[in-house]
């Protein structure tokens, strides 16, 4: 049997990721489609997916404590529309288990503000930098470029954080 290099499994109200089918083709699979579904729990088993350069999970209810397995072939996340509330747990989940990654769409989630949702544009500008600065290989978040302007204002902005943190808690010990 000749395994696939893309599998979709869109638009079934699925409650769990069938495994038993896309593990048939985990030797040659790189993209695979599991938005608009009931999905919420952790996607473990597909950390034997070593094949897999894309990923979408677009409209579920997946939240910032999802936990993914280690899958250093992900170079695409997309996980739109979904539950994630708390960026820094969320973005540093990705971080970890998603070393190779270069795209990552998070829009219509409470914890990226935009527009869409409600936000403001200062919500979404300090968004942006703070995944960029937290995820330095990114090319693109949501639908627009990571640009090298954007890296370096995002690093200093969060560089200058982290030490003002620091600095205070060095001043409450005095």
């Amino acid at each position: 049997m000749l395994g696939l290099r893309c599998l979709s499994f869109a638009y079934q109200d699925l409650e769990e990721i069938p495994y038993i089918s896309i593990l048939q083709h985990q030797d040659t699979l790189e993209v695979l489609d599991l938005s608009y579904n009931l999905l919420e729990q952790s996607p473990a088993l597909l950390g034997e997916l070593e094949k897999l350069t894309t990923l979408i999970l677009d409209c579920n209810n997946y939240t910032s404590h999802v936990k993914f397995p280690f899958m250093p072939s992900v170079t695409t996340v997309w996980i739109n529309k979904n539950k994630i509330k708390n960026l820094p747990t969320f973005v540093e989940e990705v971080r970890r288990k998603f070393p190779n990654i270069r795209i990552l769409s998070m829009m219509n989630n409470e914890a990226a503000p935009s527009y869409f949702n409600g936000g403001s544009l200062c919500q979404y500008l300090d968004y942006r930098q703070y995944v960029i600065s937290q995820i330095p290989g990114l090319e693109v978040l949501d639908d627009k470029e990571v640009l090298e302007e954007e890296r370096i204002e995002a690093q200093n902005v969060y560089k200058l954080q982290r030490s003002s943190v620091f600095k205070k808690k060095k001043d409450i010990r005095k």
